[in-house]
């Protein structure tokens, strides 16, 4: 972990630099040269702890989502994450104010998710325990994958708020996308590797002849237990 953290550390500053360049009347071709280091720093920071990766391997494991809906659960996390520290870095400093008590953290979008995790938990729980089989609908998945990322990504909000400073805010977008693509990457490996993990414990019970439905039920009833226990405990680090 200290290597990732000292490989962002390496990029940002390199960053920093080319973002002056660019200021200073660089022009677009060396900043755009750079920006495969984006998806890098992306995929870096969404190894770090947090960024909802907890929530979304937990829910995964006990959906029925196979792996594209997963994929797709994954880039609205990964977008939604990144794009609330892009607004927040763009709409002034009162919303800033409001939203942002220290660096990194944003204590409204913070309770919002937690309280749409402890729903979510909810939600799967009572499913699990109705003896009913559990149809998908299209928007419960995309739901997960804003509550997962509807907390700014605050390494996003440090290169918007650093590319604001020198007057290119257009370079902390661009850069901010490519970011989004690295995230993204990660969000997805969590996802599949989870949905994968829920099917190969399937088959190991099917092989053993028990009851698919039931086991599946379970499943979902240990992952809305664990995502209100996320909730739970997060709003009282909070």
């Amino acid at each position: 972990m200290q290597s990732v953290i000292a490989f962002q550390r390496e990029i940002y500053l390199a960053l920093s630099q080319h973002i002056q360049d660019f200021a200073a009347g660089g022009g677009w071709k060396s900043f755009l040269l750079y920006l495969p280091a984006a998806v890098a720093f992306g995929a870096a920071h969404g190894l770090t702890p947090g960024h909802g990766k907890a929530i979304l391997a937990t829910y995964m494991i006990g959906s029925p989502l196979g792996v594209v809906r997963g994929l797709v659960v994954s880039v609205v996390a990964s977008f939604t994450q990144v794009f609330a520290a892009v607004a927040i870095a763009l709409l002034a400093l009162p919303l800033v104010s409001m939203t942002l008590c220290r660096a990194g953290k944003a204590p409204l979008l913070q309770n919002l998710s937690r309280g749409m995790l402890m729903a979510i938990g909810v939600w799967m729980l009572y499913q699990a325990i109705q003896h009913r089989r559990h149809h998908y609908a299209t928007g419960e998945g995309t739901t997960v994958g804003f509550t997962a990322g509807i907390v700014p990504c605050p390494l996003t909000l440090f290169v918007m708020t650093f590319a604001i400073g020198r007057g290119v805010p257009q370079a902390g977008v661009v850069f901010a996308c490519e970011m989004m693509i690295g995230i993204a990457l990660v969000f997805a490996s969590v996802s599949v590797a989870a949905i994968l993990f829920r099917k190969w414990l399937i088959h190991i019970v099917e092989t053993k002849g028990a009851y698919l439905h039931g086991t599946a039920r379970i499943f979902k009833a240990i992952s809305g237990i664990a995502l209100m226990l996320i909730a739970a405990i997060e709003m009282h680090s909070g």
